[in-house]
């Protein structure tokens, strides 16, 4: 184990942990814990808010999983992956002024106290919760296993010993912050994994003698490689379309990216933010990906394809460059994975437990002076849930990951989108898009049907539209004025 390579990860997190204890004597301060603890007391600036939101998009899939298959695919996957260059932007401008708008006019602190305050419905709020639960149980247990092949790989250690290390880190700073650790945490990650981008494209260049160089020796591995198509021609078109589906347009229906909209400052943040987190999801996507083509032509055979970042870094880079490469990829999956897990908390805590199972504690002051220490426990027992299932990993965690993108974009995508902006959108629209989105794509990725070279979130969220606009024809009921007030 090379300490030159430890000493920038361990400065790293120790920064990490002081950023946590610093809010966490912040949150003990505000008058409302909920609101701070959820939230950060919507107090987010347009660089934290780009920061935080391209740091909670890039995640295990973008630094491991994605780098991973475009070693196996070559330069189209480079391709496909650019894709999602807008979803920063998407995001933030159909959701961010008008969701902000009404989470303050309601008080909102989560995402379900939004559809509950749109559709006056408990039952699509029980489900979305769940839902939501499952999925990130699911995108969780991809960060962790992201997490653990990293430090297995750099440091030497087993897998079991990384992953231990990696759920102990992640599990106590969000734990101990709360949202603003996660968004102050975030805007130090983001830094990191550009840092880290930086150093691996300079070190694979002067490694392989120049882009050119790196291209000829994938065409002399497989002319494929270099091909728009991929291997065996397996990025179509219908492919492309879908995954722009998938891993762009409905990136507005994922829950921890909405919920960035409910928590910056005022309209210039929001505006700023659009624009850098787009350009800071742009440079990220084309590095990592293209640093996972390229790293072919130097590490030619690789057991496990989600290895081969951390191969590259501990083959191009000095050791100490090399230590703070590896604090990039591990802030991306960091950083997603403590939104995620606030988000869990959220649900249970906020979404559950206050709404339904003890509705008396979130106004009896003996029972909210407890609310901070339920929080660590609620947080903590979540994180070990995580930890226990990622103790079984799969070989490659891209697919795991997109698996549970699509089953939130079923969920959420419609009564979010709808529900801001359609004044006809019912409860009954919503919980049937739901319910019925959800099973469409849960019956489509077991039984795999052929839907020529299309992923399965592009019927399932066609079969969700129809379905939401055929529930509130048929079942209309009288909604709250949502208009923004003058």
């Amino acid at each position: 184990m090379n300490s030159q390579l430890l000493i920038p990860l361990i400065l790293y997190l120790m920064a990490v942990f002081a950023l946590a204890y610093f809010t966490r004597r912040r949150t003990q301060q505000d008058s409302g814990f909920l609101s701070e603890y959820l939230l950060g007391s919507r107090s987010m600036g347009g660089f934290v808010l780009a920061m935080t939101l391209a740091a909670t998009y890039a995640s295990a899939s973008s630094f491991i999983g994605g780098p991973g298959a475009a070693y196996k695919m070559g330069l189209g996957w480079v391709l496909l992956a650019m894709i999602q260059l807008p979803a920063a932007w998407l995001t933030l401008g159909v959701l961010g002024k008008k969701f902000a708008i009404e989470a303050r006019r309601h008080n909102a602190l989560t995402l379900n106290d939004m559809l509950y305050a749109r559709y006056q419905n408990r039952g699509v709020v029980i489900f979305a919760s769940l839902a939501l639960l499952l999925a990130f149980f699911g995108t969780m247990v991809v960060q962790f296993v992201g997490g653990a092949r990293l430090l297995q790989t750099v440091t030497g250690l087993s897998y079991s010993q990384g992953l231990m290390i990696f759920a102990a880190t992640v599990g106590l700073y969000t734990t101990i912050g709360g949202f603003r650790a996660v968004v102050m945490t975030d805007t130090l990650q983001g830094i990191m994994m550009i840092i880290g981008t930086l150093a691996l494209l300079a070190g694979m260049i002067h490694a392989g003698g120049s882009v050119g160089e790196l291209v000829t020796t994938l065409h002399q591995i497989d002319p494929a490689l270099i091909s728009p198509y991929g291997p065996d021609n397996f990025l179509s078109q219908p492919l492309m379309f879908s995954f722009w589906v998938l891993v762009c347009f409905g990136v507005i229906g994922l829950p921890h990216a909405a919920v960035r909209c409910m928590s910056y400052k005022d309209s210039k943040s929001l505006h700023h933010g659009m624009v850098i987190s787009t350009i800071m999801v742009a440079f990220l996507m084309l590095g990592m990906h293209l640093a996972g083509a390229l790293g072919r032509a130097i590490v030619p055979d690789i057991a496990t394809p989600d290895q081969i970042m951390p191969t590259l870094m501990m083959t191009v880079l000095p050791p100490v460059v090399a230590g703070i490469f590896l604090a990039g990829p591990m802030a991306a999956i960091m950083s997603t994975i403590d939104s995620q897990l606030i988000q869990a908390s959220a649900t249970l805590l906020k979404d559950l437990y206050l709404n339904y199972i003890n509705p008396k504690a979130g106004q009896e002051s003996e029972i909210t002076a407890k609310l901070p220490k339920l929080s660590l426990w609620v947080t903590g027992i979540f994180s070990v849930l995580v930890f226990v299932a990622a103790t079984n990993p799969p070989d490659m965690i891209i697919w795991l990951n997109l698996l549970a993108f699509g089953g939130m974009q079923a969920v959420f995508l419609w009564p979010l989108v709808l529900g801001l902006y359609w004044e006809k959108a019912s409860a009954a629209g919503a919980f049937t898009s739901m319910l019925t989105g959800l099973g469409c794509y849960i019956a489509l990725s077991v039984f795999k049907p052929d839907l020529g070279g299309m992923h399965a979130i592009v019927p399932t969220l066609l079969v969700g539209l129809i379905s939401f606009i055929a529930g509130s024809y048929a079942w209309p009921t009288r909604q709250p004025n949502l208009q923004p007030q003058v």
